[in-house]
């Protein structure tokens, strides 16, 4: 499932660079934009639930945007756990994903995109492939988004149109240093035991070298209903991850 939000920094994509020399000048952006991340955190968390068994992993991917039009793509890969602790096989997800994003007003921006979550080989009973059709609006550091399910969610029966209400906002609060908040509310169609509520409260520095994020994650969803299969570990208790990253 989508890595959340540190997705959040892809917005200075739209801002254009100033240098100062004897006059200042605009530095224009390329039409066309390619680039590369890869990153280690200590626990997948997806909408605050672990997707590794509460362990560590890889993750990484390619983004391509058209800077007049707003059009982006791109493709992300995290390793998992979770489709096999469920019975099924495979334990990489996959996500493809493109979108449009633009300015409505100075300082009011929009988000529009879909997204669909492949688990190659999953072979669970119902298939965990997903696909979302999302929309976000944001105001200076804060947004609002819903993501809304076109297929079933995640392997849950009969849960097409489910939906996930994420509300944050990211506030620069020293040079490189950025504070991260967010609480989400995922709605699982016809299967209401799995629904719950997420929060984040985090941290992301840039390094230069490395961006290092740390973050308290947590949910009131059901020990029950989201324990491990393997060991029986809540997968939504709080907990605190860190994650280095690089994109290139």
């Amino acid at each position: 499932m989508k890595k959340l939000i540190l997705a959040a920094a892809i917005t200075a994509a739209f801002s254009a660079g100033f240098v100062h020399a004897e006059e200042t000048k605009v530095e224009a952006k390329p039409d066309n934009e390619v680039s590369f991340n890869a990153a280690l955190t200590s626990d997948y968390r997806y909408r605050g639930i672990s997707q590794t068994r509460l362990q560590a992993a890889l993750q990484g991917g390619a983004d391509y945007i058209n800077n007049p039009s707003g059009f982006y793509a791109g493709a992300w890969l995290s390793s998992i756990k979770w489709i096999k602790d469920a019975g099924g096989k495979g334990n990489v997800e996959v996500d493809l994903y493109a979108g449009k994003r633009g300015e409505i007003a100075k300082d009011v921006s929009y988000d529009i995109g879909v997204l669909t979550y492949v688990y190659p080989s999953n072979a669970l009973a119902t298939s965990a492939d997903t696909t979302e059709v999302y929309g976000q609006l944001g105001y200076g550091p804060a947004y609002v988004k819903y993501s809304h399910s076109v297929t079933n969610l995640f392997g849950f029966a009969d849960s097409k149109n489910s939906g996930y209400l994420d509300l944050g906002a990211n506030f620069e609060v020293a040079t490189g240093l950025t504070l991260n908040l967010h609480a989400g509310r995922q709605q699982v169609k016809n299967n209401g035991v799995y629904s719950y509520t997420d929060w984040k409260i985090g941290v992301t520095k840039d390094f230069g070298v490395v961006t290092g994020a740390l973050a308290v994650i947590g949910t009131n969803a059901g020990e029950v209903a989201y324990a491990s299969p393997a060991n029986g570990k809540f997968l939504g208790k709080t907990g605190l991850v860190a994650t280095l990253s690089k994109t290139f």
